[in-house]
């Protein structure tokens, strides 16, 4: 049965569906990526989707303030207070350079440090997953908006998800203390989803990753049931100094 999501959600997927259109527009049309000043790629479609998302949301929710990865990267960063938007108009854009799926359009809402809603939208494969705190999280495919919820841990071990472009130590070193039974990569907020959707059990980063990497796929797996915290288990807030994260882990219930 197809459910069906609230106004405010829906909104949030529209946007990302119409910035998803402009990211796909670039993506079969090929594009090359230039370089930020800290080293990260950046392509005419991170810019054109943010400009797109940017505007959307102003009329949407006008007078909340949004962080946008691009702004930002050129000295463009909103004040904000109690309640703001974080976007990554192209998460995983090494991926996208690349012309692998696993890149997405991520838009987080953020109320007191926490991610109340979000919507993750990888238009190269057809999926799309959002949710909110108190209606739930789900998946749109085809058409078709279905339900999703994190899974408990089986008992005879924990699936893993890793990122597919960024590998580091400190997390294999971590997996290595689990029982782990299957691992899987993913590129972008993608990890989050799959954990969301009941599809993985775990996704540990030590890596460095900033509050727009992370807030949408966040907001969508805390509404499917799951959690997210640092590395030491305390809670993991939104609206940080400079908005860098630190280690985390994501998992389900």
């Amino acid at each position: 049965m197809s459910a069906t999501l609230s106004p405010h959600l829906q909104t949030l997927v529209r946007i990302a569906q119409a910035a998803g259109v402009v990211v796909m527009h670039h993506y079969e049309a090929g594009v090359a990526a230039r370089v930020k000043a800290d080293r990260s790629p950046v392509t005419d479609a991170d810019e054109e989707a943010e400009k797109l998302i940017l505007a959307e949301l102003s009329t949407a929710f006008p007078g909340v303030p949004v962080v946008a990865e691009e702004e930002a990267a050129a000295g463009r960063i909103a004040a904000v207070g109690s309640r703001f938007f974080l976007v990554d108009p192209v998460d995983g854009t090494k991926e996208f350079v690349r012309r692998g799926g696993e890149f997405t359009v991520n838009i987080g809402e953020i109320v007191d440090g926490v991610p109340v809603s979000g919507v993750v939208f990888a238009p190269a494969i057809g999926r799309l997953f959002v949710g909110a705190g108190g209606e739930g999280a789900f998946e749109i495919s085809n058409g078709v908006t279905r339900a999703i919820a994190a899974r408990a841990p089986a008992a005879d071990g924990l699936v893993a998800v890793s990122s597919r472009s960024h590998p580091d130590a400190k997390t294999d070193e971590l997996l290595k203390t689990l029982k782990i039974k299957g691992q899987t990569n993913a590129g972008s907020s993608l990890k989050f989803c799959l954990v969301a959707a009941g599809e993985a059990d775990i996704y540990p980063r030590a890596g460095h990753t900033m509050e727009w990497d992370t807030a949408a796929g966040d907001a969508v797996l805390r509404a499917a049931g799951g959690r997210m915290t640092m590395w030491d288990g305390a809670a993991f807030i939104y609206g940080k100094q400079g908005f860098h994260n630190g280690p985390f882990i994501a998992r389900g219930r």
